[in-house]
């Protein structure tokens, strides 16, 4: 899968877990399959963004919980969606990926932060996972400790 891909399923969960935020009437699956169908209809294999959202999902606790102590200035609720649902896919992706470089996934939410998220997004952002980054143990140390 190119990287170009990933980038774009990369915005489709951005999208998706955003509006899933403010429409708790309608469920993930259904915003995530209209986001497909309206972005990249022709697109057969959904497995990174399937995988994406599933590990947000599973580890979502453990990810506010890491956002609440890189970021304790910053309650949970008051962190915009935007900056909140990149930090939530790049934890994920920082801590329990190992498919994904960690300077590919900071990046990542960094820039998706330039283009969507507010004037200092980005900054907030990198410093977060920058700390996070700093501080990360392996991901195999991380599914041990889970056994």
């Amino acid at each position: 899968m190119s990287s170009g891909s990933r980038h774009l399923f990369r915005i489709i969960a951005l999208q998706s877990l955003y509006e899933k935020d403010f429409r708790d009437d309608l469920e993930l699956d259904e915003i995530v399959k209209r986001n497909i169908k309206k972005l990249i209809p022709k697109v057969k294999d959904t497995s990174f963004l399937d995988k994406l959202l599933s590990g947000i999902n599973q580890y979502q606790e453990k990810i506010n919980q890491t956002i609440t102590k890189y970021a304790p200035e910053w309650p949970l609720d008051q962190i915009p969606v935007t900056d909140r649902v990149l930090l939530w896919i790049a934890i994920y992706e920082l801590l329990y990926d190992e498919d994904i470089p960690p300077k590919v996934a900071i990046n990542e939410a960094v820039e998706l932060g330039k283009a969507y998220g507010g004037e200092n997004s980005s900054k907030f952002i990198n410093g977060v996972l920058g700390s996070v980054f700093k501080d990360k143990k392996p991901v195999k140390n991380v599914q041990e400790e889970k056994q």
